[in-house]
């Protein structure tokens, strides 16, 4: 199993943002994860390879290190593929990729809804240029949050197809594909050949999760979607659970999800279509 979306940062990382905007939606304070606990959930669901990364939004104080991501990954015997999180806002956003680089990061998690960077403003370009050059994988948090700062409009998957556009090579996905806007998502995917989803969180709202995995099978994009668990809000065998409820709803008059579907999403490989073979 590849899990492309866990969470590796602390709640020292989220500056106030946690306790003003999130905690009075979720209720609960944020509980740190060590590294040992993190490889306990990964192989209790037969986790082969994850993706780890923190979050950044500067202007909101939510900022993770690029040397905790590498650290944290150095310190799981869980097999991983760290990923800087940056925010194209910071001046120094070249310098602070060029470090996630020698540290052997191999991806970039970006955050446009909290940082309030808009991905089309093409003086971004340099940098997906670079991203691309080094053959680094984007991935996006797009669709909704619970913090009021956070702005919607900079977060719906569409603005992913305007980047894709200028860069074809490089390789994105849309995380939690895009709730609520999933259906963009999808034929976002279609028409971009190296843009993918992971469906993180879908089976949180399961009639939204179950049109959008039916979606995808229509527009044949199910190849291009990727599992994730969002851990530590679910645990990797949480997300297959999940997504299992989801594949046996059985809606009236609606079509199906296909019992390959949920098998591709949990033992199928990306990692050549994602240039991880190397």
């Amino acid at each position: 199993m590849i899990d492309v979306h866990t969470h590796c940062h602390l709640s020292e990382h989220w500056g106030c943002e946690w306790h003003r905007n999130w905690q009075p939606v979720y209720g609960h304070e944020y509980a740190d994860r060590s590294p040992e606990q993190y490889d306990e959930a990964m192989a209790a669901a037969g986790v082969d390879l994850a993706f780890v990364f923190g979050m950044r939004a500067t202007r909101a104080g939510v900022i993770t290190p690029n040397e905790y991501v590498q650290r944290f990954c150095e310190q799981t015997s869980t097999n991983t593929v760290g990923f800087m999180a940056l925010d194209l806002s910071d001046p120094d956003v070249m310098d602070q990729l060029a470090d996630g680089i020698a540290r052997g990061l191999r991806g970039v998690k970006l955050y446009p809804i909290l940082a309030h960077f808009d991905p089309r403003d093409e003086a971004h370009d340099p940098f997906f240029t670079a991203a691309a050059e080094a053959g680094l994988i984007v991935l996006w948090h797009m669709g909704t949050t619970p913090s009021p700062e956070g702005r919607l409009e900079l977060s719906n998957p569409l603005l992913v197809d305007d980047v894709a556009r200028r860069h074809p090579a490089l390789r994105q996905i849309i995380a939690h594909l895009g709730h609520p806007w999933q259906r963009e998502t999808i034929v976002v995917l279609r028409k971009n050949r190296n843009v993918f989803g992971d469906v993180s969180a879908s089976w949180a709202r399961p009639l939204d999760g179950f049109m959008a995995l039916v979606r995808a099978q229509e527009w044949g994009v199910v190849p291009k979607l990727l599992f994730g668990s969002d851990y530590p809000m679910w645990t990797p065998a949480d997300a297959v659970a999940g997504l299992r409820a989801l594949g046996a709803m059985n809606p009236g008059g609606l079509p199906r999800i296909e019992p390959a579907t949920i098998e591709w999403l949990i033992d199928g490989d990306p990692r050549e279509a994602l240039g991880l073979t190397a």
